[in-house]
């Protein structure tokens, strides 16, 4: 009788059956698992599968037996439990700045760490208002290039632009490709950004991953940055829309009810000054931006800005401006 090619591979078809089609809930029997080796060729008899299951229990596969009307075997645990792998799914499919291409890949191979039983309960749709899907579908290979270079203490070149009215590429500084110092890469308001150094200005810009095309490690040596300058948490504690602004501090008072809002945004260790029965203040360090005076005025009278006094008149022109655009007929 000649020998399947296969034959020899038996071990490694049985591990793969047994990992694709057996968990908790789903048992294969000897017999089962010996007709599922057919499938691939293989042939093999009741002793040497047990054989080959205690050899993949030495090799660290978690088989175990269950007994009922029937004896079936099964992979009990294994590297992700699927409650794990379920919120890995639901972060990828509501990340906004992963394409949907590139979702449905990721989902696809999250779906081979389990049976592929339990593989179906991962076909989740995840729906967050206001999240759609970015439309840059290079931003997989950007990510990957931004921590290379981090990594190997290189600058890196790319392009910056929006969106123009067509829904078309418009390039900053006329497509001019910018080189500078990659810090850091964080998550912010639902977008990944980039912080870099600029040795030119001395200073820290953000920029929008989604929003970076042609980028590519540099040749050039990173730019030396002092530690104690720059830390990322600080960095995005003081950002508004991670806006790169001036950092200035601000004396802002709040009504009782924004306790939880402020500590969110500002951090649970930020200080509460009782002003009143029904207020407090704060005094924070912000990176002024037209964001910070959006973010204070959603809530009305019940925020206000007390200092410096030139952000006071700021947000005083900004109010004026838009009652003289909203009382226009």
């Amino acid at each position: 009788m000649p020998t399947s090619p296969n034959q020899k591979m038996k071990a490694l078809y049985l591990m793969k059956i047994l990992e694709e089609r057996t968990d908790e809930d789903h048992t294969l029997t000897i017999s089962e698992l010996i007709g599922a080796l057919s499938e691939y060729g293989v042939v093999a008899e009741r002793k040497s599968i047990y054989s080959d299951m205690e050899m993949l229990r030495h090799y660290g596969l978690d088989i175990e037996m269950r007994k009922s009307k029937k004896v079936g075997y099964y992979i009990a645990s294994r590297r992700f439990e699927l409650p794990e792998l379920k919120l890995l799914v639901d972060a990828v499919q509501s990340s906004r700045f992963i394409t949907q291409k590139k979702s449905n890949a990721l989902i696809k191979k999250i779906s081979m760490l389990t049976s592929n039983h339990q593989a179906r309960e991962l076909n989740r749709q995840v729906f967050t208002v206001g999240r759609l899907k970015t439309r840059n579908e290079s931003i997989y290979y950007n990510i990957d290039a931004i921590h290379t270079a981090i990594n190997s203490g290189r600058k890196i070149d790319f392009k910056y632009f929006d969106y123009d009215l067509k829904k078309e590429r418009s390039y900053r500084k006329s497509g001019k490709v910018y080189s500078l110092t990659p810090l850091a890469l964080c998550w912010n308001d639902d977008k990944y950004y980039l912080v870099c150094y600029s040795a030119k200005y001395d200073s820290f810009v953000n920029f929008r991953v989604d929003r970076m095309s042609d980028v590519s490690i540099s040749d050039e040596n990173a730019d030396k940055v002092d530690k104690k300058r720059f830390n990322v948490s600080e960095h995005i504690k003081h950002s508004f829309g991670m806006y790169s602004g001036e950092v200035v501090r601000v004396k802002l008072r709040f009504d009782n009810s924004l306790v939880n809002t402020v500590l969110d945004r500002f951090g649970a260790d930020t200080s509460l000054y009782k002003c009143g029965d029904n207020c407090f203040e704060v005094n924070v360090e912000i990176s002024e931006s037209p964001v910070l005076f959006s973010w204070i005025a959603q809530f009305g009278s019940k925020a206000e800005i007390l200092a410096p006094e030139r952000l006071r008149k700021a947000m005083r022109d900004l109010v004026e401006e838009l009652n003289a655009m909203y009382n226009r007929k």
